[in-house]
């Protein structure tokens, strides 16, 4: 719906669709595509496979070791990330440009982009999951992009939830239980989850007076990004919005 308003707003006769690929079948679909293709959105599992894939890879892409973005060039395949621009935009909508620091509910792909998105809003990263050793690999993100990093186990979750800025990455009902640990007076919250909306975290957020931002507010702005790469043109976020208030047609 977004990237079909923004290809109708810029008077390109263009295509997108939905199409399920399994993770382990993304080698062959890459190859089954012809020159009518002018990128992909890819969505997880499908990100750290297709960063392994291209053929080249912005900084982003081989900061945070994903991708949701392909572009098709002749004979090539080059990988993008636009996952950290529409964190950052998302958080500085709402006034969260600058704090001392920050926290991240999970440690998946989509929790490297948000340590990097964080790399420049705030001083010090605390990333809280169940697994810390699988989340060591973040520290190379962190190192990579240049902000200092610790990772905390899940059980001290709720004490880091006093952060000025936090984004949780964790699947839908993952974070749930955290409802009950949200601050008297909280800050900025992005909950990457938009269905089902609210979730338990973002609704006692809210009602504790703290702001939200859902993962329809990153979808929108990353695809602003992915439609600047796709067409080599800009569309303003307003039309991207409009269609969202709008609904499917």
């Amino acid at each position: 719906m977004l990237h079909r308003a923004a290809y109708a707003h810029l008077g390109l006769p263009w295509r997108y669709e939905a199409i399920e690929v399994a993770e382990g079948g993304l080698d062959a679909f890459l190859a089954g595509l012809d020159a009518t293709w002018r990128g992909l959105s890819l969505t997880m599992p499908l990100k750290e496979r297709a960063a392994l894939l291209a053929d080249d890879r912005s900084a982003l892409v081989d900061a945070t070791g994903a991708a949701n973005t392909l572009l098709l060039e002749p004979g090539r395949l080059s990988a993008h990330n636009t996952d950290v621009a529409g964190i950052v935009a998302a958080l500085s909508e709402v006034g969260a440009r600058r704090a001392s620091a920050a926290t991240v509910l999970g440690g998946g792909s989509t929790a490297a982009s948000a340590v990097a998105a964080l790399s420049r809003l705030a001083g010090d990263v605390v990333v809280c999951v169940r697994t810390p050793t699988r989340a060591e690999r973040l520290l190379a993100v962190a190192a990579a992009v240049g902000v200092r990093l610790s990772i905390e186990p899940w059980e001290r979750a709720g004490e880091h939830l006093r952060a000025p800025i936090v984004v949780a990455t964790t699947p839908p009902g993952a974070a749930d239980a955290l409802a009950d640990e949200v601050p008297r007076a909280p800050g900025a919250l992005l909950d990457v989850v938009y269905d089902p909306w609210p979730t338990r975290l973002a609704q006692a957020w809210a009602e504790a007076g703290g702001v939200v931002r859902s993962g329809l507010d990153l979808l929108v702005h990353q695809a602003v990004g992915q439609v600047q790469l796709m067409t080599g043109r800009p569309v303003p976020v307003g039309v991207l919005r409009a269609a969202l208030d709008r609904g499917p047609r």
